[in-house]
């Protein structure tokens, strides 16, 4: 049995998550919270398997009880949030620096067409979340292993730069702070350009980019149809096309099929830059 605190101070939100996640028989929801304050509270004394977390709330918003969480009573944390405001999502991506370990849209009302998906998506997320064994956080300004893994991969990778054409990253649950750490780890004027695919919820795309804008100082842009893939830049896949990129140095966008149930896919990006670029690409794929 999976035991979830539920963190909104949304009256009906709560109810409507507990709805969702307690018709699911391997799931039991011991209690809720109203603001962080009560989170950090609930989670030293109910000791939840995983927590639902609100971003914006009173007295305390999500991500500084998220913070205080990890630093105090680790616990995997689910930040569920809504995405309609692009700094709102921006903000919510600081939830990931501080431990939360990925980011949902919150569900819409059961009378919504896409509800029963969306219901289905938070369960998966539950259970696949619930069993990962999370650490005490501390602040990762300076951290000595991220640095000393940053300064390997670019002994590593400088050799390859100087007879590649591009940078292809494919990544999934969990990616956002990695593709993070590998952005602000690259030089200013890293010559190669840099194409990614992250399986992310739809409509987090362009908080994902200015996040990434705020915290890595390295240009990245929502992918455009046609717009040349300069050197020292990243593009993002955007929401419901396949990209993959063309001989003369392009982004492509198509309305080609989900593969594997997705679009954007990240076999389709691979797979497109294979046969453009062959052995002058670096692909970096993400587990």
């Amino acid at each position: 049995m999976i035991n979830v605190l539920i963190v909104d101070d949304s009256l009906v939100m709560q109810q409507l998550m507990e709805f969702i996640l307690s018709d699911d028989p391997e799931i039991r929801v011991i209690g809720t919270a109203k603001d962080g304050v009560e989170a950090i509270r609930a989670v030293r004394d109910k000791k939840p398997d995983l927590v639902t977390m609100d971003i914006n709330m009173p007295n305390m918003d999500g991500f500084d009880a998220t913070r205080i969480i990890m630093e105090t009573t680790p616990v995997p944390i689910i930040i569920v949030t809504a995405n309609e405001n692009i700094r709102e999502v921006a903000t919510s991506f600081r939830a990931l620096e501080a431990g939360a370990v990925t980011l949902m849209s919150r569900p819409s009302g059961v009378n919504h067409p896409d509800f029963k998906k969306q219901a289905n998506d938070l369960v998966d997320a539950v259970k696949t979340f619930a069993e990962v064994k999370v650490v005490r956080r501390y602040p990762r300004k300076g951290d000595l292993s991220t640095t000393q893994t940053i300064m390997k991969a670019k002994m590593k990778i400088e050799p390859l730069t100087k007879r590649a054409q591009v940078v292809a990253i494919g990544t999934s649950t969990g990616g956002p702070i990695v593709i993070q750490t590998i952005l602000a780890g690259l030089k200013p004027g890293f010559p190669l350009p840099v194409v990614i695919v992250q399986h992310m919820t739809r409509g987090f795309g362009e908080g994902f980019v200015k996040w990434l804008m705020e915290t890595t100082g390295f240009p990245v842009e929502i992918a455009t149809n046609g717009k040349p893939l300069l050197p020292g830049h990243a593009y993002i896949a955007r929401d419901g096309f396949q990209m993959g990129v063309t001989r003369d140095n392009r982004v492509l966008l198509t309305d080609d099929p989900p593969e594997n149930w997705v679009r954007p896919s990240v076999s389709f990006l691979f797979r497109s830059v294979r046969q453009v670029y062959g052995d002058r690409a670096i692909a970096v794929l993400l587990t």
